[in-house]
């Protein structure tokens, strides 16, 4: 039976979506298949967008219909027959699945104080005990984005009269108490809001004897509070446009993402509504007043005004022609939405629209996660929940591990792709993470002006020209002194250095950064060549090589050589076993490695088996401390019965878990092969044997590749 955890509130708008996203994806981290059920949803014919939202995270992969439980109107006309159809349809969920995290009803169609005792009742049926999340703002501030600040939070005494009421119906409905979570809270007094709660948890255990004995006193209920943030209240452009019945008719749709922090009513001349713009606002613009939208547009250009999140056109007036030409040559990536409504009855709407979290916003999502783990002890909430870590390793799993050892010693990474969107976005994931101090290399007001436009925040990052005075003077320096023996003069120096891969690579040969990460747009030379050049080789390795970590559906393997050295010798092929078994060991896997050929220990022949074997008694030489085998072929390495066959009594056949090829060529197709039809997922290439970390991406690499390099190389950074 699959442990579950039913997610609750006691009135709409807590945020309780930020603390299912949390659970679950800590959830996921320690444990395989990990499932979601939303016990009531609105209706079957529009999709829950919380739902939808858990479903899209990793490691989730159930259908949509088979995780709803009823909607309202069912409810409505039989709770009984409808608290049954629940229990029913969980319980096909539940089978599937180690854990499950099960979302309450969200007090948006039938919100009374019987709500609350209503999902008591099914969490006691269900079997799950409840995580109670409590919101942290006044009732009348609830879905207004503008109005943030500790005057319009709810009092600690206030938070802890809440809980006494919402404790209560828990009772009354039979359920059990897992833990308590204050949920948009006020930031400033997030210990005292904790006490209060405590203090009401600990009266109301004390008083029902839930979990306790005389001599012990009340069991003790994990109680969190999770502070408020203005990025996960504001509405995105795209709720905003539901909200208004509005339609899309200039800019660019992913900016639909972007969150609007204030409202501004351009009911005004140009002069007046300039001085007015706001950071992050939508503008409410009369369709009929063409001036003011052009000016708004240029402003927002200018770089001298404000960043704007869009514009709303109210009023239903066609805009001119001419007017329509002129915005189609601006070229404006400002979202431009049209509505019928009036000014009134727009802006009405607009402050009344709910910020979503959804996973098409990257910083919400990563704000989300951030906030979680940063309030949440996750490893208490495991322990309590009862997940015990799995034996196994998913490709999540492994990733998260990434991120928590890159966490726990971070370091300054730097990407000298400061114009490409993903490295963008990355960087944003990054630092909201705390995987990792960045340094961006680009022009500072353009790389910052296009993390505005896409809504995501690398203010924490440095932003450096590779043209700034000071450090191309010292890097030519440093370059002509290292190339001097080829001739290279300082004034050559100095127009080498301006080079992003060069400049980076300078950076971490100088200390000033730990490690790069390049390659999203450039080709793999231009990336590692300048660290050929100048970080080198470390004493005893003489190639760089690299190797895949191909993460399968429960265990982690190490792939090398599969990107760098097209056929290598005997000593070459020894050197990438030594480093890729280093490089495994860095990453928690324990390096068992088996040398491939097409032969298995003495049954073939020929120059290419020869080399393997000549390779393997190198690696037993220079390291007699590896567990290596070879020449073995890549099934008896990897099955156990068929190494029972082959080579019987070998402490790496059919265990091995650093696979090291014979040439590029057969290691490159491998991967991918296993990658592709597998279902594995390949992470690197990772490059090793080099003094200080640089990698390589690949130029279709996705944001969770970038994000997931960077970790690597951070970590890597930690061994030097």
């Amino acid at each position: 039976m699959a442990q579950s955890i039913y997610i609750t509130s006691a009135e709409g708008h807590s945020g309780k979506s930020t603390v299912a996203l949390g659970v679950l994806d800590a959830l996921s981290h320690a444990t395989p298949r990990v499932g979601v059920f939303r016990a009531i949803a609105r209706s079957t014919v529009e999709r829950d967008y919380v739902l939808e939202m858990l479903l899209d995270h990793d490691g989730v992969d159930l259908p949509y219909d088979d995780c709803i439980g009823v909607t309202y109107d069912d409810v409505r006309q039989d709770p009984d027959a409808a608290l049954a159809t629940i229990v029913e349809r969980y319980k096909a969920v539940e089978a599937q699945c180690d854990a499950v995290v099960i979302v309450g009803s969200d007090y948006t169609d039938v919100g009374s104080p019987a709500e609350l005792a209503y999902n008591a009742r099914i969490a006691a049926n269900l079997g799950a005990p409840v995580l109670l999340v409590l919101g942290g703002r006044s009732a009348q501030y609830q879905t207004q984005p503008e109005q943030l600040g500790s005057s319009l939070a709810r009092t600690p005494a206030e938070m802890g009269q809440i809980a006494d009421l919402a404790l209560a119906e828990l009772d009354h409905g039979r359920a059990n108490l897992f833990a308590v979570v204050a949920n948009r809270a006020d930031p400033v007094r997030l210990d005292e809001t904790i006490g209060a709660v405590r203090r009401s948890v600990d009266a109301h255990l004390g008083t029902t004897g839930a979990g306790a004995t005389a001599a012990s006193g009340p069991t003790t209920v994990p109680v969190w509070a999770i502070p408020e943030d203005r990025y996960l209240v504001a509405p995105s452009m795209r709720g905003i446009m539901r909200s208004v019945d509005g339609e899309l008719i200039g800019g660019d749709p992913d900016r639909l993402t972007r969150e609007a922090l204030a409202v501004v009513v351009a009911g005004m001349s140009m002069v007046n509504v300039l001085p007015r713009l706001l950071e992050g606002a939508v503008v409410v613009i009369p369709a009929d007043r063409s001036e003011v939208l052009l000016a708004t547009l240029l402003a927002n250009a200018s770089g001298t005004f404000p960043s704007i999140a869009g514009i709303v056109l109210n009023g239903g007036f066609e805009i001119p022609e001419p007017v329509t030409r002129l915005l189609e040559g601006l070229g404006s990536s400002v979202p431009i939405i049209t509505t019928g409504h009036g000014t009134y009855e727009t802006a009405v709407r607009i402050m009344g629209t709910r910020g979503r979290l959804a996973a098409d916003s990257q910083r919400r999502y990563d704000t989300a996660l951030a906030l979680f783990e940063q309030s949440v002890d996750t490893d208490e909430l495991l322990s309590a929940f009862g997940v015990a870590r799995a034996t196994v390793v998913t490709p999540l799993m492994f990733e998260f591990q990434l991120i928590e050892r890159a966490r726990a010693q971070r370091k300054k990474i730097v990407l000298p792709e400061g114009d490409d969107d993903r490295v963008l976005r990355a960087a944003a994931t990054v630092l909201k993470r705390g995987i990792a101090d960045l340094v961006i290399l680009g022009e500072p007001f353009e790389v910052k002006a296009r993390a505005i436009e896409l809504g995501i925040d690398i203010q924490a990052a440095e932003v450096l020209s590779p043209f700034d005075a000071v450090h191309v003077h010292k890097f030519a320096e440093e370059y002509a002194r290292l190339r001097a023996h080829k001739g290279v003069t300082l004034a050559q120096a100095a127009d080498t250095v301006t080079d992003v891969s060069y400049f980076g690579t300078l950076m971490v040969h100088l200390g000033l950064a730990d490690g790069m990460v390049s390659g999203a747009a450039h080709t793999t030379a231009h990336t590692i060549r300048p660290a050929f050049e100048i970080i080198k080789t470390k004493p005893g390795v003489s190639v760089v090589s690299s190797v895949f970590l191909m993460a399968l559906a429960d265990r982690v393997l190490v792939y090398g050589d599969c990107a760098v050295i097209p056929d290598p010798t005997s000593e070459q092929l020894a050197d990438i076993a030594i480093s890729s078994a280093a490089t495994a060991a860095q990453f928690g896997i324990d390096p068992r490695v088996a040398m491939l050929s097409y032969s298995t220990g003495e049954s073939g022949s020929g120059a290419d088996v020869e080399k393997v074997r000549d390779a393997t008694a190198l690696v037993r030489s220079r390291a007699p401390e590896l567990l290596v085998e070879g020449p073995i072929q890549y099934d008896a390495a990897a099955d156990a019965a068929v190494a029972a066959a082959k080579m019987p009594g070998s402490a790496v056949a059919g265990r091995a878990t650093v696979f090291v090829f014979p040439d590029l060529n057969t290691g490159n197709n491998t991967y991918k092969a296993v990658q592709r039809s597998a279902g594995a997922v390949a992470i690197g290439p990772v490059l090793q044997g080099l003094n200080k970390p640089i990698n390589d991406l690949s130029r279709g690499a996705l944001v969770d590749d970038i994000v997931n390099t960077i970790a690597i190389t951070a970590i890597q950074a930690q061994g030097e």
